[in-house]
């Protein structure tokens, strides 16, 4: 598996998310990672593959274990990530700020983040990648009582849902387990 940790990123785009992709994707060779593009990859691609089928073949290099983690960009981010949601295993966000890509990844162990090109100027794309990709599940929140448990427990659950057994069981989740977790401040001494 191509790992966060090995500098290895997996991206895709349509062709109104291609402007922003090109800009992650320079930002991110700056910085020594190894980019795999799997398209649209040119302004002027002919015929360029539509939102759907691009986040489909990113989310099955997810499903495959061939990526750890993939960036994608859409017009608005909604439609490639909800084509990658499709495949198993995938944790697909939209985001459009750098706490929510920081919370996708730290709160919801987001593998494929995706953003919108209409929305997301180039400086805040980078920032948002930078967040995301300098972090892991309960990053930032060790103060806070059970944060990781409560949320690896939740990604858990997910990643073993099953729908059939869901409905059998009169739509109870099957529970792994249980962490109680309240809203708190953050301490003022972090």
């Amino acid at each position: 598996m191509k790992t966060i940790k090995d500098k290895q990123i997996l991206v895709a785009a349509d062709f109104a998310g291609f402007p922003l992709k090109e800009v992650i994707v320079e930002h991110l060779k700056k910085k020594g990672w190894t980019v795999t593009d799997i398209g649209v990859k040119s302004a002027d691609e002919k015929n360029p593959e539509m939102f759907h089928r691009i986040g489909l073949k990113a989310g099955a290099k997810i499903s495959e274990g061939e990526f750890e983690r993939a960036l994608l960009f859409c017009g608005t981010g909604m439609g490639i990530h909800i084509a990658a949601s499709k495949c198993p295993g995938v944790f697909a966000g939209v985001v459009e700020s750098v706490p929510s890509a920081l919370r996708a990844i730290t709160g919801n162990d987001v593998n494929v983040l995706a953003m919108g090109a209409f929305y997301i100027a180039p400086q805040m794309g980078k920032d948002i990648v930078d967040a995301y990709l300098g972090h892991n599940l309960g990053d930032g929140y060790e103060w806070w009582p059970n944060f990781y448990e409560f949320h690896k427990l939740a990604c858990d659950e997910l990643k073993n849902f099953d729908y059939e057994k869901f409905k059998a069981n009169g739509f109870e989740v099957e529970k792994l387990g249980d962490y109680p977790l309240e809203l708190v401040e953050k301490p003022d001494t972090i």
